[in-house]
């Protein structure tokens, strides 16, 4: 009788570094090893990742997505209530939730003329409808963008984006865009006057470029133009819209006058990945005429439905964490004058900008050794991003307070100086 050797039969155990190495991105593989110092996340609760080696990390990046933090109550159980009554769509049908959805959607952003909705799985879905409905309802080619833009890297999203670095391989490929300084109303105008711009698109705090938040009047200055001219003004705000920066809206806030608010991120509760379109009936007439003219098997999916439904239910109480990061961040700047340059934001998004991209890179390192989660911004990478849950506790942004701290003491000693050398 055979018998095998114990070892033998025992199965290795599955290293997801290796695989994602192997079968995904080894750049990308590479990075995570570093963040996570070869661990991995295996589970998450409210503020804090623990990983598989057993560290906890408090999470103030997640790309804005867990803005009511990881695993939300409410919204869990949303999803698997959902989950037990119907999973999915046949799309042939109606269903209850995806309809209730737009319904409390359109009556939480409270602006009449929006009034209708479509549903994608990501931020860049959402601007892709937004570019399309434009081009189609005004017969015109060309798009108006900000530079330092960030609206995703879809072919159609990519267009509106700034960056080189995403734009060059596909040259001679992308739609028609003109990029313009976001408070330079006058080039606007002057790019409008050509009669063939179909939309303006514009994220009321540039994210990825650097955390810049855009002036209520210069907002309102798009706005103004862009109806002057029979464009539409589109509102960015799958980051800085759902409560992440206060309100539903930034730019509905600010007063101006836009055709489509986009939202996502965190619209999902940081549980199920959805994005919105919300705009008016002149922006949805081509789809309004042919509801086949766009769509997506997943958008609108019931799990994300139900999920989004909880989390509008959650945000209606939110409490406004803003101040108190807001202090906390203050302190930190007056405390570090020698290596932060500024520090600007608003709500629960803010950016710390170091004194040059070497020292910001040590402060990414010496964070990710302190336990603390960012998000660096592609654009700016001398600017780090915060993006902190709005149930964070005092507690927990104390010991943020105080690992951010440390972290910045150990970059300016690891950092090279501007001369090279290390200080």
């Amino acid at each position: 009788m055979r018998t095998a050797p114990a070892a033998a039969a025992a199965r290795p155990s599955f290293d997801p570094l290796l695989a994602e190495r192997r079968h995904l991105s080894p750049g990308l593989a590479l990075a995570h090893r570093m963040a996570g110092g070869g661990a991995w996340e295996r589970e998450a609760d409210g503020a804090w990742v623990t990983l598989s080696d057993g560290r906890r990390l408090l999470d103030l990046g997640s790309y804005g997505v867990t803005l009511l933090g990881h695993r939300h109550p409410a919204v869990t159980a949303a999803v698997a209530a959902q989950l037990g009554r119907l999973p999915t769509s046949t799309r042939s049908l109606a269903n209850e939730v995806t309809p209730r959805l737009a319904s409390r959607l359109v009556e939480a952003l409270g602006r009449r003329p929006l009034r209708r909705c479509w549903f994608g799985c990501n931020g860049a879905d959402a601007v892709d409808l937004a570019l399309k409905l434009a081009r189609a309802a005004t017969g015109r080619p060309r798009v108006v963008a900000a530079v330092g833009a960030f609206h995703g890297k879809t072919l159609g999203a990519l267009s509106a984006t700034w960056y080189d670095r995403y734009r060059g391989p596909f040259t001679g490929h992308l739609a028609a865009t003109t990029h313009v300084e976001a408070t330079d109303l006058a080039a606007l105008e002057r790019e409008l006057a050509a009669g063939d711009v179909a939309a303006l698109i514009l994220e009321p705090v540039r994210g990825e470029g650097g955390v810049e938040p855009v002036p209520a009047e210069v907002l309102v200055g798009w706005g103004e133009l862009a109806r002057r001219h029979g464009s539409h003004l589109i509102a960015d705000e799958v980051q800085t819209g759902f409560r992440r920066c206060g309100g539903m809206s930034v730019a509905l806030d600010a007063g101006a006058q836009v055709s489509a608010v986009l939202l996502g991120k965190a619209l999902g509760g940081g549980v199920a990945p959805i994005s919105a379109v919300v705009g008016t009936d002149v922006l949805f007439a081509p789809l309004l005429r042919d509801p086949f003219l766009h769509s997506t098997t997943f958008g609108g999916h019931p799990l994300s439905a139900a999920a989004a439904l909880a989390a509008l239910e959650v945000v209606a109480d939110l409490p406004d964490r803003g101040p108190a990061i807001a202090a906390m961040l203050a302190r930190l700047r007056r405390a570090h004058t020698e290596l932060i340059a500024d520090v600007r934001g608003r709500g629960h998004l803010w950016g710390v900008e170091l004194h040059g991209a070497e020292l910001a890179g040590a402060f990414l390192m010496e964070l990710a050794s302190a336990g603390v989660i960012v998000s660096p911004c592609l654009g700016r990478p001398e600017v780090i991003r915060l993006l902190p849950p709005a149930i964070i506790s005092d507690a927990d942004l104390d010991i943020a307070e105080a690992r951010l701290g440390a972290a910045l003491h150990a970059a300016h000693r690891t950092a090279p100086s501007p001369g090279g050398q290390h200080r």
